[in-house]
């Protein structure tokens, strides 16, 4: 890689950095690490991130978790060779050697699957952040972003079907997406996951949702939830509120709802 093709990004005020290609291919910015704040866990966990690009949003949670195990899973020889370098970088020294790098097709079933490295029922935890473009998008001419961002039929379908795979019963799946994708989403849980539970992200209050957020639980039969809104910014200013700020910066998870319907204490500090 030439001094000139990546940067090197601090997240979470500077307690971890991500080299990420420059012009080129997906970069990683809050999105990551809403879906990292997803992951609650007190105790020893196994994470999975699937589509994982350079590893931002996984590194997150083995940064804020200091017991978590977390298995990066990407396709692109590139963005697996740049969350191998990542690892490499001395500011992630703390945490890498519970971090590996699995190059591998996420939509791969069965034999070929584990053969791959995505074995049965090893994780607590699979978080995702799938392509999110659909035919209707204008495409990009960066053939490596394309890759990343273009959504094709059947994709949460094929990403969930995985997850579930590699999942041990009761285990959470987490992930950030359209709200366009809510539908598809809802029915590539199926059987597999219960509970549901969707949060729609706003710019600020009266803006329409650009994001949500889902997490549900591997064999519940719980009934899904609509989770109060979170607004990104105040009305003034493009500050983050309090609430995403401390989520973006790894100060605290957003926890699933309790059976009662209240929330779990939030502050889950690594």
């Amino acid at each position: 890689m030439s001094e000139k093709s990546f940067t090197i990004d601090a997240f979470h005020r500077g307690r971890f950095h991500v080299m990420q290609p420059k012009g080129e291919g997906h970069r990683s910015g809050v999105d990551a690490m809403l879906l990292a704040s997803l992951v609650a866990a007190d105790g020893p966990v196994s994470v999975a991130d699937l589509g994982s690009g350079a590893g931002a949003a996984g590194l997150a949670v083995a940064s804020r978790l200091p017991q978590a195990s977390v298995l990066l899973v990407e396709r692109s020889p590139l963005m697996a060779d740049y969350a191998r370098q990542t690892l490499a970088l001395a500011e992630n020294a703390a945490f890498a050697d519970r971090v590996e790098v699995l190059e591998a097709d996420v939509g791969l079933t069965g034999k070929p699957r584990v053969a791959a490295g995505l074995l049965d029922e090893v994780h607590d935890h699979v978080i995702m952040n799938p392509p999110f473009n659909d035919a209707a998008d204008r495409r990009t001419p960066d053939a490596l972003k394309a890759e990343a961002h273009a959504m094709t039929e059947g994709l949460f379908e094929s990403w969930i079907r995985t997850a579930g795979a590699i999942m041990r019963s009761g285990g959470q799946l987490s992930l950030i997406a359209r709200p366009q994708s809510i539908a598809e989403i809802i029915e590539a849980c199926g059987k597999r996951f219960g509970g549901l539970e969707i949060t729609s992200l706003h710019p600020r209050a009266g803006a329409e949702a650009t994001r949500i957020l889902v997490t549900a639980i591997k064999g519940s039969r719980a009934r899904l939830s609509l989770r109060s809104p979170l607004f990104i910014h105040g009305q003034d200013g493009h500050a983050f509120l309090t609430e995403v700020d401390d989520m973006n910066n790894g100060r605290a998870a957003y926890r699933r709802l309790t059976p009662a319907g209240r929330l779990t204490p939030s502050r889950n500090r690594g």
